[in-house]
Formats: C-alpha cells, sequence, structure tokens
C-alpha cells in the first residue's frame, strides 16, 4: 500500500467492526430490534470490505508479467469497487427490505436498554475508528478538504475507510433514535424508520465510493500540479526545444505513466538525442517519484504551431 497508514486504518476498522458486529447481533437476539438487526448486517459488510481491502493491496504488489506488463497496482481500484457493490447489495438493500418489513410488521422491542447500551459502546468504538482514519489521511491530504481528498485521492483505501467509518457512526446515531424513539412513545415505527434511514445511508455511500472507483478504473491522469512538475522536469534543461505533447495514466495509485513528444533540434545526432532523453526521464523521476514508467518520442522541431496539440508547453518553467 501506498503508506502503512492505510493498512494500519483498514486493520483499526476491521478489528472494530467485527467486535460490534457480534455484539449487535446479540442484542438483536435478545431485543429483536430491527435496527439493531440492519447495524449488525451493516458491521459484518463492512468488516468483509476490509478484508477485500487488505486482499486488494497484497494482489497489487505481484510482479509485473508478460500477460499484465503494467503489474497489477489496478487491482486495489477493482477491489475498491467491489466493496461499494457489497455496501450497497449487502448493507444498503438489506437494511431497507428490513425497515419496510418491520413498518408491516410491528413488534414491541423486548430488553430495551441492551441495544441502547451497545449502540453507546458501538458509537465511541467507531469514533475512536474514524479518528485513525483521518489521523492516517491528514499527511496524504495536504491540508486539502476532506471532500477533496476524497474525491481526488488515487490510493482508494482511506477514502473507502473514512465513508465506511463515517457512515457506520451515522448510521449508529440513526439506529440510537430510532430504538430511543421506540422506548419513549411505545411505538414500534421508530424502530423501522431508523432501520431504513441506516438503509438509504448506506446507498448513498455505495454510490459515491462506486462513482469515484469507476473513475479510476476508466483512467485517470495526474492532478494539475503535478502536471506542472512532470513538464517544468522536462523543460529544466536545453535537451528538448518543446514539448509536443504528453499524456499521463496512473497505472496504480503510486505508479503514473507518462507518454511524451518532445520536439529536438534537427542537427543534433541521434546519440545526444538518446542521452538528452535519459536526463529527462531521471529528471521526471527525481521531480515525480510516482513516474514509474516513461516513454519519450523524440521529434524533430520544425517550429510549425499547427503540429503542435492543446497541450503542448512552448515556455520554460520551474517549480
Amino acid at each position: 500500500m501506498s503508506a502503512s497508514g492505510g493498512k494500519r486504518a483498514i486493520v483499526a476498522a476491521l478489528l472494530a467492526n467485527l467486535g460490534i458486529a457480534v455484539t449487535k447481533f446479540v442484542a438483536w437476539a435478545f431485543s429483536g430490534s430491527s435496527s439493531m438487526l440492519a447495524e449488525g448486517v451493516h458491521s459484518l459488510a463492512d468488516s468483509a470490505n476490509q478484508l477485500l481491502l487488505l486482499r486488494g493491496g497484497k494482489r497489487a504488489r505481484r510482479q509485473a508479467t508478460k500477460q499484465h506488463p503494467f503489474g497489477y497496482g489496478r487491482e486495489r481500484f477493482i477491489y475498491a469497487f467491489v466493496v461499494s457493490i457489497i455496501l450497497f447489495s449487502v448493507g444498503g438493500v438489506f437494511s431497507i427490505y428490513e425497515g419496510i418489513d418491520k413498518l408491516t410488521h410491528p413488534h414491541a422491542l423486548e430488553v430495551w436498554w441492551l441495544p441502547l447500551l451497545v449502540l453507546s459502546v458501538a458509537i465511541v468504538l467507531e469514533s475512536f475508528s474514524l479518528r485513525t482514519a483521518m489521523k492516517e489521511s491528514n499527511p496524504l491530504r495536504q491540508g486539502a478538504s476532506w471532500v477533496k481528498f476524497i474525491r481526488r485521492a488515487k490510493a482508494p483505501e482511506l477514502p473507502v475507510v473514512l465513508l465506511e467509518d463515517l457512515a457506520a457512526l451515522i448510521g449508529l446515531v440513526f439506529a440510537f433514535a430510532g430504538v430511543g424513539l421506540t422506548v419513549i412513545t411505545n411505538d414500534p415505527l421508530w424502530d423501522a424508520v431508523g432501520t431504513i434511514a441506516i438503509g438509504a445511508l448506506l446507498v448513498a455511500v455505495a454510490v459515491i465510493l462506486g462513482i469515484e472507483t469507476k473513475s479510476l478504473l476508466v483512467g485517470e491522469g495526474v492532478s494539475d500540479e503535478m502536471f506542472v512538475h512532470i513538464t517544468n522536469a522536462i523543460l529544466a534543461g536545453p535537451e528538448a526545444q518543446r514539448i509536443v505533447h504528453i499524456k499521463t495514466l496512473y497505472l496504480g495509485p503510486e505508479e503514473v505513466l507518462v507518454a511524451a513528444k518532445l520536439a529536438f533540434a534537427a542537427k543534433l545526432p541521434f546519440a545526444q538525442v538518446a542521452d538528452g532523453i535519459d536526463t529527462i526521464e531521471s529528471r521526471i523521476r527525481e521531480r515525480v517519484p510516482e513516474a514509474r514508467v516513461i516513454y519519450i518520442e523524440p521529434d524533430v522541431d520544425r517550429g510549425d504551431p499547427a503540429n503542435m496539440s492543446t497541450d503542448a508547453i512552448v515556455i520554460r518553467g520551474s517549480d
């Protein structure tokens, strides 16, 4: 993974969810609360999701093969997408179904204090899990807002854990409110409403995760800031006259492909062009360590503006 912090956040969330799931199912068995059942399934689904994220991180570290010459870095994106599907199908849909069933077949709560006790403890544990995920994410988000971090992050594990923990915490509040209002009013309708609210929350989070990971699967280029670093590294020396065009693509969360067509002086000997390309590649890797795969195509500088693409860089800059 990108850092041990991502793995620590996943393991912390996994341990918390496994323990919480057991207590929720015990509370559901004694009380009959549909909110507790929905929360138990939610925690169980989250635990499965964290195992999938750990599995994806392990598989992504495999060496490149002839069949997969660019490696397996995108496996992390695939597993994150599967997580969003599980969260939707297992967590969200089941909770909504259970809530509707409780609306049509209401029954009074038994041992009402047990689910409230379990939910209180679960809120504390989930808060610690969310705090761990936020602590591990802070160095990576570099002052960006949380919304921007979740939308822009290329390593999917921390955003997934953040959203899961946030959804779990809000879901616990919904469940506590549903059970609490049921106890106060003696009306099981509130327990069913809390269950449906939990399901709707999970569906919303699953949709957000699905949209973000789909974009990574389709293929994303680097950020504007990193793009500037790459182009400045290319033009920092005298080797190339200008950039004709350049494309970037994330092969994995920490692995970027850079493909550029550069214009060189027409009278340069081939050996000097080759040395220049090697120098440019070294500068790119020095300034942008994520640029693991670099392809540079040399071209003759004809000084023809029609030969330039819209992303061509003609002014030399510096970081």
